[in-house]
């Protein structure tokens, strides 16, 4: 039976909603067809639970794939239960959790089944930026289901049994498992950036339930604030030893030190998350050049420029917090763009998607010069012209076209280096210097760093009531 407790299908979605609170819909359908002796077949439930519980008293729509019922396998009926869940979720406001355990299409339904996918995918695309749509992957997910996870807004897999993949790892020329394991957990969260957080099955799932209680239910909530018992005037007196690494600036500065990272193993050149701010949720983008561990040693360093990983994962950060109404900070400390012939043909398109989103996001906007804010690059992470609604720097910042010494070089190319150095040091003073930027209005105030919580604070309490109206159009083409 569909509703045992014994049941695996059943035992995950247990170990995700309060207790006791999970109600199952449809639990009678079955398959449908009786081709290839699918009628001397049992399959309870067609091989998907769904229903509504809570999480942390939120409600929520769950389906959880049953792979001892025909692989777990996506027949017509199965299809139609979850795209009816969708319908529910969206009339209620809710978000939607899929636990994804599948073998594939069931090839004994055919025509049948694929059109009650296609149905999926519509019910999903029409849902996107309406609920919050999770997944979690236990076991397979291949083929066109993999489309399913991708169209979800954040994506979980079990460290050692997910598999997602659109070509399976042996059928890729010149490539197997064993080469390149490329539907494994750790390919597709480091490589291909599907995937934001991995681990055991009880660790996604405590991971889910963190970001259900981050995240506005839906698109009519206005964002999503909760009490806050922080001190607002609580000083971040550290932020500025470690400001290479900005998941611990964000925790720092956060209601009770609380950070939720996406997409933590990808692009790790950029940080996306959510922090809280005097209890209201708040979307964070960031520059990060270094990475320490929790007893705060450096383990990562990277250059202070733009990728295309990370921008593209920018990118798909912000326009996630402008439809749900998250107001949105960025810490800014780049200096250019990455150079080599993968970037040459990845950064440009990448560069403009994330322009775009910043620039179209009509969300609360605040930018924070961390360190150095050079060139195109800083205009293109939340510059005030892009549409920062509010500028703060910390006093130590560097606000310019480029660096002094490389500036000095270019302008005075045959003078000898006493020279070079005597126009650099002016060229820092006159044209990098952050009073020079705040000076012409491009910063709206230098902060010092350990005050950069009440600030931050301040200004998005100012900005709730933010309205913007448009032109018109359908949607952007970035």
């Amino acid at each position: 039976m569909s509703n045992s407790k014994d049941n695996l299908a059943m035992k995950r979605i247990a170990g995700l909603v309060d207790e006791n609170s999970f109600m199952e819909i449809g639990s009678l359908v079955t398959a449908r067809s009786t081709d290839f002796d699918l009628a001397n077949t049992d399959t309870p439930s067609d091989g998907v639970i769904i229903g509504h519980g809570l999480v942390d008293g939120n409600l929520v729509f769950v389906y959880s794939q049953d792979a001892s019922v025909l692989g777990g396998t996506i027949g017509e009926m199965h299809a139609k239960k979850i795209a009816g869940l969708y319908d529910m979720a969206v009339k209620m406001g809710a978000p939607i959790v899929g636990l994804i355990d599948c073998a594939g299409i069931r090839l004994q339904e055919s025509v049948d089944a694929l059109e009650a996918f296609a149905t999926l995918y519509a019910k999903q695309s029409m849902a996107s930026g309406v609920v919050p749509q999770i997944s979690a992957v236990f076991g397979n997910c291949g083929g066109g289901l993999s489309v399913v996870s991708a169209l979800s807004d954040f994506t979980f897999a079990e460290a050692e049994n997910a598999k997602i993949f659109v070509n399976s790892p042996n059928a890729i020329p010149e490539n197997n498992t064993q080469k390149c394991d490329t539907a494994s957990a750790e390919f597709q969260s480091t490589e291909a950036g599907t995937i934001d957080g991995v681990g055991t099955a009880e660790e996604i799932l405590a991971q889910i339930r963190e970001l259900i209680t981050i995240l506005p239910s839906n698109n009519a909530q206005a964002g999503c604030v909760d009490d806050c018992s922080d001190d607002l005037n609580r000083a971040a007196l550290s932020v500025d030893t470690m400001k290479g690494d900005p998941r611990y600036v964000l925790s720092e500065i956060s209601d009770d030190h609380i950070f939720v990272e996406t997409k933590r193993a990808f692009a790790k050149d950029m940080v996306t998350g959510f922090i809280k701010l005097n209890g209201m949720t708040i979307g964070a983008v960031a520059n990060a050049t270094e990475l320490y561990d929790a007893e705060g040693k450096k383990t990562e360093e990277f250059d202070a420029v733009l990728s295309a990983r990370g921008c593209n994962k920018a990118a798909d950060f912000i326009s996630f917090c402008d439809a749900f109404e998250i107001p949105v900070v960025s810490l800014t400390n780049t200096t250019g763009f990455k150079a080599c012939k993968c970037a040459e043909k990845n950064l440009p398109k990448a560069l403009a998607r994330m322009t775009a989103a910043f620039a179209n996001a009509t969300v609360p906007k605040v930018n924070v010069i961390t360190g150095q804010a050079l060139g195109s690059a800083y205009a293109m992470m939340n510059a005030k012209s892009l549409g920062a609604d509010l500028v703060y720097a910390w006093p130590d910042a560097k606000i310019g076209m480029m660096d002094a010494k490389l500036a000095a070089g270019i302008m005075y190319p045959d003078a000898s280096a006493d020279v070079i150095a005597e126009k650099a040091k002016a060229y820092d003073e006159l044209q990098n210097d952050v009073k020079t930027a705040a000076r012409r209005g491009y910063v709206d105030r230098i902060v010092a760093a350990a005050d950069t919580r009440k600030y931050l604070i301040a200004a998005f309490e100012m900005l709730f009531t933010k309205n913007v109206e448009q032109p018109y159009k359908k949607h952007g083409s970035k």
